[in-house]
């Protein structure tokens, strides 16, 4: 029996030993990253900045600036080093799949980049525009002129690009669990509307404001996306 014991203990260490690999190895990816897209952070900067339209953004701590400069450098290089980091991801959970199941996850490794990608796109051209645009203009200029931080700003927009990006990956997760046999078809339909009520609480977490309109605009691409993984999982099944 202690021979046992520690034949296990030894496979958890063995385990912890290669998450820390991994995790080294995605770290080191991250800042290789982050540092190559110092030298395109301007103009990003500039990107980033054009859905405000004409409003001039301030910084009053004397760090403020340079903070949100590598917040959007830090940002890019998840971009660029996100391949790297979910093939270590998938690296380190390959082991414990059949062969089957990791020639799924090998073939959606690539799609899973692509979706990212794509709902960091999706979120810049077509949530952040009419949000902005609501919130800027909300109450009224007749009231109060927005004066908006640097840093309040970046953090707004880095967090919804990222995390929208992020969600966007959903439908080929729910496509391989479909396809390892852990969710089907029938039990995402009935979760149907623990999604609903998820993705607005997820659109209230990631704008994250208490008006309607932005969470519902959110919220919408969020049950859509869901819609497409219950497809994704039919044909799964077939």
């Amino acid at each position: 029996m202690a021979q046992v014991a520690d034949e296990k203990r030894m496979t958890i260490f063995e385990h912890l030993a290669e998450l820390r690999t991994r995790l080294i190895r995605s770290f080191v990816a991250l800042g290789v990253a982050t540092l190559f897209s110092l030298l395109f952070t301007r103009p990003i900067f500039e990107i980033l900045k054009a859905p405000a339209h004409s409003i001039d953004l301030i910084f009053i701590d004397p760090t403020e600036g340079m903070g949100s400069y590598f917040r959007v450098a830090l940002l890019a290089g998840v971009i660029l080093a996100m391949p790297a980091m979910v093939y270590q991801a998938v690296m380190f959970i390959a082991p414990g799949l059949t062969p089957t199941e990791k020639r799924y996850l090998f073939w959606l490794l690539p799609g899973a980049t692509l979706s990212f990608v794509l709902g960091v796109v999706f979120a810049y051209a077509v949530l952040m525009p009419p949000a902005l645009t609501f919130l800027l203009g909300w109450p009224g200029e007749d009231i109060a002129r927005p004066q908006i931080r640097l840093s309040s700003y970046i953090d707004f927009v880095t967090r919804f690009l990222f995390w929208v990006g992020v969600v966007f990956e959903t439908p080929l997760l729910i496509y391989f669990l479909a396809k390892i046999r852990i969710v089907n078809p029938q039990q995402l339909g009935r979760l149907r509307k623990y999604a609903i009520v998820g993705a607005f609480a997820l659109g209230a977490i990631i704008t994250p404001t208490f008006d309607p309109v932005n969470q519902t605009l959110v919220a919408v691409p969020l049950i859509l996306l869901y819609e497409v993984g219950i497809l994704l999982a039919r044909l799964a099944y077939r």
